[in-house]
């Protein structure tokens, strides 16, 4: 199996949660194979400045060449929320399983609309590489949920 993060963020290799981040990727090896791809274009640093909805705009140019392969999953605050044995459930699907999280503006719901599901960790707000660390841990515990490893009890 494999697992895309496609996050709006720059590229950046912080020593605070890069190795929470990559403990994670090893861990998860045994199940799948977890990649994270930072997108971010000189059009969303622009749209930046303009306005929200421009922002929202070019994160969904900057995203939508990634949805046509896999099964694509959206982090959306006002999405449903999910609980760690639904969000194994993704994992039961063959190939390829796509996360995004979007910049600091949000999904605008025509980007929404184009992926199989959106879902929420809840009503609290996370920076973007915290929400990275989060969707690393709940996919090893989703894996683990799937395949009876003992992390998920």
């Amino acid at each position: 199996m494999k697992i895309n993060i496609y996050i709006i963020d720059k590229k950046s290799k912080d020593r605070l949660y890069a190795p929470l981040i990559e403990h994670y990727q090893k861990i998860a090896k045994p199940f799948a194979k977890v990649e994270i791809f930072e997108i971010f274009t000189k059009e969303i640093t622009k749209s930046h400045e303009i306005s929200t909805e421009a922002s929202q705009k070019s994160y969904t140019l900057a995203l939508s060449k990634y949805l046509a392969n896999g099964y694509n999953i959206a982090l959306d605050p006002e999405s449903k929320e999910v609980d760690s044995y639904e969000f194994s459930n993704f994992f039961k699907v063959e190939g390829v399983v796509n996360f995004f999280i979007g910049g600091a503006f949000g999904f605008e719901s025509d980007f929404l609309q184009l992926c199989n599901k959106s879902i929420s960790f809840g009503k609290i707000t996370l920076s973007h590489k915290l929400a990275k660390v989060v969707l690393m841990e709940q996919i090893f515990r989703g894996l683990s949920i799937l395949h009876n490893h003992p992390y998920h009890k």
